[in-house]
């Protein structure tokens, strides 16, 4: 059994069943991510995040959190923070304020999730504002990779403010593709020439302020035939060998159906989290298997355990330590504390 830890589960309920203690001792989870279902409100998930962090202190708390239409608790005290597309609207009228703005609501965003204990939120999306995705839509910045990059730079600074590392997604851009990679295999036919000069700009610009990158369920097949989170040529030779990252790699979810599929086969979910691990993944995420009893969970923690003794997935001896990085540093400051905080206070007032 390797020591690296690179799965990311979640839970069915708002307090922790003895399946869940279970499988978060497993040596194979790193991560637990966090749902609206796993909500009634901050107390309940004060006292969530300090079970699951009695149970396995290094497991990474995690939530999609972006803003918008992506922000999973939105009651009880938190923000409701705008989508990212605001931020742009606002760059087009005043660039420095815009920046500013950013700034502010990566700390709000950051200092109200760790004040409950959360870890991580997988933010900023760094996709492109084409115009015609379905799933990314509002989710976006601007169309413009400058802008982008500027704009989530400022996040990831209002972020790290509050002392939470950041997450660019979806890898090298999903905004082009009009499919849902949750419910189809999106294809974006562009060449690799064209990505790289516009939609994976801004991972090249953010080499070194990214702390993490998720990969998109999308295939580029004039680059490869596999999705780009299977694709060693996305993420080994482009992402980590052309720019440079040195980050986290995250999979976007595993159950979406744009993860399921590779060569004409559907794959199990612990050939999927294999394949991901081999590419370039150093985490493996599987949202939403738990709320049936959670067998498709103990399947994938026993699969890939078996996959490792067996010489089929090849730990990468530094995907652990990219994974702890991700851990906060310093103790958060409670909501209480957090209340009368001047530069959370200022924060709010500079939300756009």
């Amino acid at each position: 059994m390797t020591a690296h830890a690179p799965v990311v589960i979640d839970i069915a309920g708002t307090t922790l069943s003895a399946a869940d203690r279970r499988r978060l001792k497993h040596p194979l989870t790193g991560g637990l991510i966090l749902f609206a279902r796993n909500w009634v409100d901050r107390r309940q998930l004060t006292e969530l995040t300090a079970q699951v962090k009695a149970v396995r202190p290094d497991v990474l708390i995690c939530v999609d959190h972006e803003g918008g239409r992506v922000q999973r608790f939105r009651t009880d005290g938190f923000t409701a923070l705008p989508a990212m597309r605001v931020l742009g609207e606002l760059w087009m009228q005043d660039p420095l304020t815009a920046t500013d703005a950013a700034t502010a609501l990566g700390h709000v965003l950051a200092a109200e999730l760790r004040a409950c204990g959360v870890d991580l939120s997988f933010t900023p999306v760094l996709d492109l504002d084409h115009g015609g995705s379905s799933v990314i839509g509002d989710r976006a910045l601007h169309r413009d990779a400058r802008v982008v990059a500027l704009l989530a730079k400022s996040v990831m600074h209002g972020l790290l403010r509050a002392g939470m590392a950041n997450c660019g997604k979806h890898f090298p851009g999903h905004g082009f593709v009009k499919a849902d990679s949750h419910v189809a295999v999106p294809v974006d036919k562009r060449s690799l020439q064209r990505i790289l000069a516009d939609d994976a700009r801004p991972y090249e610009w953010l080499s070194t302020s990214l702390g993490a990158v998720m990969p998109a369920h999308v295939i580029y097949p004039k680059v490869d035939h596999r999705p780009a989170g299977y694709s060693e040529r996305w993420l080994k030779d482009i992402l980590r060998g052309q720019f440079g990252f040195t980050g986290a790699i995250f999979t976007d979810d595993l159950s979406m159906e744009g993860a399921r599929h590779l060569d004409g086969t559907t794959l199990t979910y612990t050939e999927a989290a294999s394949v991901a691990l081999d590419a370039g993944c150093d985490l493996v995420l599987l949202c939403n298997q738990s709320v049936d009893g959670g067998g498709a969970v103990d399947e994938l923690l026993a699969g890939l355990g078996r996959a490792a003794d067996g010489g089929h997935w090849h730990p990468d001896p530094d995907s652990e330590q990219r994974r702890l990085a991700m851990l906060p540093l310093a103790p958060p400051l409670a909501w209480d504390e957090l209340m009368h905080d001047p530069m959370y206070q200022r924060a709010l007032e500079r939300l756009p």
